[in-house]
């Protein structure tokens, strides 16, 4: 399963998860300054924190397989 693997491969690269903080931000940043939506604000903004902290605070890159 993609979304709840965050070992997973497509994770790796830097830019991709940097991206994905990216959207997170810009999600949040339109439903409270545009929408207005205080439910929507506060799940994209938890979104964000989750995404930032565990993609790019707290990531651990795999360590690579040594093939003899």
């Amino acid at each position: 399963m993609l979304a709840g693997d965050l070992s997973h491969p497509f994770y790796k690269p830097l830019w991709r998860r940097i991206a994905i903080v990216a959207s997170t931000v810009l999600w949040f940043g339109f439903e409270t300054l545009v929408a207005g939506s205080m439910f929507w604000a506060i799940l994209s903004g938890a979104m964000c924190a989750y995404c930032a902290y565990n993609f790019l605070f707290a990531w651990k890159d795999a360590p690579e397989d040594k093939a003899p």
